[in-house]
């Protein structure tokens, strides 16, 4: 867990001023924690980039990671959002998050000139995962949470058709009928 997170610190840093921290604490105090006074007119940090990490990547199984991006002496007018949390899974065990998995973010993010940014997320392609918030916006949201997704979770379940879904319902049953024949046979032989 902490290598991971060295490798992909080390990687973000690279781009600016960056922290991790979980996604409770972009919303905490009722919207009147540090990240909404970063947004008010007489901030100098401009928190300009969030990205969404995988659930359960750094911390326990179930906690959202961001990573904030920051600038130094100037007031936060927009803030971007790379959405790399729905629908992406990631374990620490058998599928790590691995730098290549942000080759896109790198991209979006231009840290040449971010001002040449380009949102890939539109009215065409509502799941595009690189999206720009207004701070005017971001203010009037709920409590100013900043823990925002726009991408509609997919179901692979959806586009199946009804023999389809029984035959994964029969395949999921005898999956678990066999692991209860297992684990009923474990503890058989340590009664004995």
């Amino acid at each position: 867990m902490m290598k991971t997170m060295r490798l992909l610190g080390v990687a973000l840093l690279a781009m600016g001023m960056m922290s991790f921290m979980p996604a409770s604490r972009l919303v905490e105090e009722g919207g009147t924690g540090p990240y909404k006074a970063i947004m008010k007119e007489e901030a100098t940090l401009e928190a300009h980039t969030i990205l969404r990490l995988p659930t359960g990547i750094f911390y326990a199984q179930g906690v959202k990671a961001n990573v904030l991006f920051f600038k130094k002496g100037e007031q936060t007018k927009d803030v971007w959002i790379y959405d790399y949390r729905t629908g992406i899974k990631h374990t620490l065990a058998t599928k790590p998050m691995m730098r290549y998995h942000l080759d896109d973010f790198v991209v979006c993010y231009h840290a040449e000139d971010i001002s040449q940014r380009k949102e890939t997320y539109s009215e065409d392609n509502p799941n595009g995962r690189w999206r720009k918030y207004p701070v005017s916006e971001l203010l009037k949201r709920d409590k100013t949470s900043l823990d925002i997704s726009w991408i509609k979770q997919t179901n692979d379940d959806d586009d199946m058709t009804l023999a389809e879904l029984m035959s994964t319902i029969q395949q999921k049953s005898d999956n678990i009928s066999k692991a209860v024949a297992e684990l009923q046979k474990l503890l058989n032989d340590i009664k004995e």
